[in-house]
């Protein structure tokens, strides 16, 4: 018998007071879904201006299948292609990022300029009609926000400067704009479903059992707020010196930084875009974080670490004692979600209670069934059901 979607009380959802399914964090026709839904429309961030600030320096990123260069052109503007060549499909360029003359394709010997336009074509005579103006790389939109640079697959989401709106007069004195890069892009595969990641960022509940370097460098003032399109997360240094020597030292290195407000300048402040791309702001550093899914099941998480020029050595002492705090904290954070995502692949598990503090998990929650109806079910329904549905609207 197919299953039903549950009826829906428009003025008291009883969904609201549960977590999701098990099955959405490991069903490869949902995962169909969340790209049709959202995800080829979530800007992604694929790195900053000034990593680029060179004609002819790029950078890459891959993302649902799609691999993206952005590329600045002789005349200064920085624009992003699909890595395809118009010949026979293959890709142009491979690895993180570099600095070119000209985009040659490894196959056929096909170029292209650094805006992207068609101007080599070897064994010209044998295309005849060949219109080379109608064949240069394919554009795909670019958002300058704040010095960093993202991309959509598709139009249809809300712009970065739209969710970040409402925090524009915080993240302002930050100078996003004059960060310089501190260190290289990684990549960490997960054996994850996406989800479980995001939802682990904005997990509060989770800091004070999972994460005892933060309890002592926070105590219990760790906030967490749910907006329309962000998570917000903070939490201020408390004055007690840490037990943990890192930590400790931490605490009484980080300079001032007078660019911040004196509010600021002990935080650390954390901002989840919807869906997979978060902002870890600290008074010495900037991270982005982006949780890229590979499939139902798989994740690679990217990061960054930027910085404003400072060469105060307490400045450079405090970075480097954030990162071993923050190694500590992603390990921590590994295991946990880790064995979150296995108790999730049990037919026993059942949508959880959500407490009333839970704010970012409800919002997310809600988000997603909204967006994909079918994840209101306690089961998938039968397979071919994303096909079914893209028929029929």
């Amino acid at each position: 018998m197919a299953t039903k979607l549950r009826p829906v009380d428009p003025a008291a959802d009883p969904l609201d007071d549960l977590s999701l399914p098990g099955w959405l964090y490991q069903d490869p026709e949902f995962f169909v879904a969340e790209q049709r839904a959202f995800l080829r429309a979530a800007p992604q961030v694929v790195c900053h201006e000034s990593e680029i600030a060179a004609p002819g320096e790029w950078r890459s990123l891959d993302y649902l299948g799609e691999s993206i260069i952005v590329i600045r052109g002789d005349d200064g503007e920085v624009r992003a292609f699909t890595n395809v060549c118009r010949h026979r499909g293959s890709r142009l360029v491979d690895g993180s990022g570099g600095c070119v003359r000209v985009l040659t394709c490894p196959y056929h010997g096909w170029s292209y300029a650094r805006d992207g336009k068609l101007v080599g074509v070897p064994h010209r005579r044998e295309y005849p009609g060949l219109e080379t103006e109608r064949l240069g790389l394919v554009p795909v939109p670019l958002e300058r926000w704040h010095g960093f640079l993202f991309v959509t697959l598709e139009p249809g989401g809300p712009s970065v400067a739209e969710m970040m709106g409402p925090f524009e007069e915080e993240v302002t004195p930050y100078r996003f704009e004059e960060l310089r890069a501190i260190g290289r892009v990684t990549l960490r595969p997960r054996p994850l479903n996406w989800k479980t990641i995001a939802d682990n960022y904005s997990d509060g509940l989770h800091i004070p059992i999972g994460h005892p370097g933060l309890t002592r460098l926070f105590g219990r003032g760790y906030k967490i707020e749910a907006h329309a399109e962000v998570d917000r997360m903070e939490g201020d240094l408390v004055e007690q010196p840490s037990a943990n020597p890192s930590e400790r030292a931490y605490q009484h290195l980080l300079p001032e930084a007078e660019h911040l407000p004196v509010s600021h300048r002990r935080k650390w402040l954390y901002y989840k875009l919807w869906p997979n791309v978060a902002f870890d702001i600290y008074p010495d550093q900037v991270d982005f974080m982006q949780f890229l899914p590979v499939s139902s099941t798989e994740t690679v998480i990217r990061e960054i670490s930027y910085a404003l020029p400072d060469e105060r050595r307490e400045m450079r002492a405090a970075r480097y004692l954030n990162w071993r705090i923050n190694r500590r904290v992603n390990a921590e954070d590994t295991e946990l979600i880790t064995r979150v995502q296995q108790g999730m692949a049990s037919p026993t598990y059942q949508p959880g209670p959500l407490g009333t503090s839970e704010v970012c998990l409800r919002s997310f929650a809600q988000k997603l069934r909204r967006l994909i109806p079918e994840a209101r079910l306690d089961q998938p329904p039968p397979s071919g059901w994303t096909q079914r549905s893209a028929r029929a609207s």
